[in-house]
C-alpha cells in the first residue's frame, strides 16, 4: 500500500489520475480499495500525476503503462526513468472498448464528422469505415474531451468515447462496442513514493529499467543472460532512447517474480554488476493473479542449498551427500 507518512492529512487522502471523470484511468483507480471514499485529483498528463506524488500533493497516482494493442506507453516509461524514488505498488487491468455518442436527437445517419482522440480513432477506424464510410475525423485531446466537445460546439456530430460517458455528460449512445479488437486491455500501475515492499504472494511482478554499458556487440545478449541463466522470465522488454546520443537506449523490463524471490534477487545482482544504471521500480502483485511457475533448479531452495554448499567448502564443514536425480 502507498506510504502516507510525512504527507499532509489532505495529501494522504488524495489520489491523482488522468482525468477528467469518465476516463479509463478513473476506471482503474476504482479498482483500488484504499482509494474508495478518498479525494481523487484529476490531472492532464502523466508528468503532472507523478509530480503530485513527488511533491506530496497526492499519496499515489494511477497511470497507464502498457496497452495490449499498442505496447508500452512511452510517456510513462520515460517519466519513470527520469524521476527518482518512485515505486509501483500495484497494477490493474481495464478492458478497452468504445462507444459512439452524440447529442440527443442525433441518429447514425446524421453523423458526418466524428471527434476522437487519435489513439481511440486508430482502434475504432474499421467500425467507423464500415458504418460511416464518408465520415471525417476531428482529433481530440482525450477520449472524454471528444465527448464533452459535442456540447460545446457543432464541429462534430458524434464522438468516440469510453463506455459510461453518459453518466457524466448529457449524450446518447448511437453504437456500443465499436472497438476493432474486442480483447484490447490497458495495464495501469499505481505509483507512490519509495516505501516498504509488499510481501511476495507467489503471483508477483518486478519492474526495472536498465541501460547497456556500451554499444559493443553482444551487450544486449549479456543483459538477457542475467535472467535466462537464473530462470527468470521477462513478461515485457521495450527499448526507449536515453536521449544523450543516437543509438543509446534503456530497456524497460518486467520480470515474473518478486525481488525477495532468490532467483530474481540473484538476477538483479548480476544485472547491477553489468549495467551502469539499474532503476528498480518495484515488486508488486500481478493483476491477473496467475501463479508463477518455476522449475526446481531455480526455486528458492536451490539457491539456498547452493549457498550452503559454498559455505561448507569455505569453512570446511562436512558437506551433505549429493541429491540423487
Amino acid at each position: 500500500m502507498p506510504d502516507s507518512a510525512n504527507l499532509t492529512p489532505a495529501a494522504a487522502e488524495t489520489y491523482s489520475y488522468l482525468g477528467p471523470a469518465g476516463t479509463f484511468t478513473e476506471a482503474a483507480l476504482k479498482q483500488v480499495p484504499a482509494a474508495a471514499g478518498k479525494s481523487w485529483r484529476s490531472v492532464n498528463n502523466v508528468g503532472e500525476a507523478l509530480d503530485d506524488v513527488v511533491t506530496g500533493r497526492s499519496v499515489a497516482a494511477m497511470i497507464a503503462i502498457e496497452n495490449s494493442v499498442e505496447g508500452g506507453v512511452s510517456a510513462t516509461q520515460d517519466a519513470l526513468a527520469s524521476i527518482p524514488n518512485l515505486r509501483i505498488v500495484g497494477e490493474y487491468l481495464v478492458p478497452v472498448n468504445f462507444v459512439l455518442v452524440a447529442r440527443p436527437g442525433t441518429t447514425l445517419a446524421d453523423v458526418k464528422v466524428v471527434n476522437a482522440h487519435p489513439v481511440a480513432y486508430g482502434q475504432t477506424h474499421l467500425w467507423l469505415d464500415a458504418n460511416l464510410p464518408s465520415h471525417g475525423h476531428l482529433p481530440a485531446t482525450s477520449n472524454v474531451a471528444a465527448a464533452a466537445s459535442l456540447l460545446a460546439s457543432d464541429l462534430a456530430d458524434a464522438a468516440v468515447a469510453p463506455p459510461g460517458i453518459t453518466d457524466h455528460h448529457d449524450l446518447v449512445v448511437l453504437a456500443e462496442a465499436i472497438g476493432d479488437n474486442p480483447n484490447a486491455v490497458t495495464r495501469f500501475v499505481l505509483v507512490s513514493r519509495a516505501a516498504a515492499l509488499p510481501a511476495p504472494t507467489g503471483s508477483d511482478k518486478t519492474s526495472i529499467i536498465a541501460e547497456l554499458p556500451d554499444d559493443t556487440s553482444g551487450r544486449l545478449l549479456e543483459m538477457l543472460e542475467q535472467f535466462a541463466t537464473r530462470g527468470v522470465n521477462m513478461s515485457l522488454i521495450e527499448s526507449r532512447p536515453i536521449g544523450d546520443a543516437l543509438g543509446r537506449y534503456r530497456f524497460v523490463i518486467d520480470l515474473d517474480g518478486h525481488i525477495l524471490d532468490e532467483r530474481v534477487a540473484d538476477a538483479l545482482l548480476g544485472l547491477k554488476r553489468f549495467s551502469p544504471r539499474v532503476t528498480f521500480l518495484g515488486s508488486y502483485p500481478r493483476a491477473d493473479k496467475l501463479a508463477i511457475s518455476v522449475i526446481p533448479r531455480y526455486d528458492n531452495d536451490a539457491f539456498v542449498d547452493a549457498r550452503a554448499w559454498l559455505r561448507g567448502l569455505l569453512t570446511g564443514e562436512p558437506l551433505p551427500p549429493p541429491a540423487r536425480p
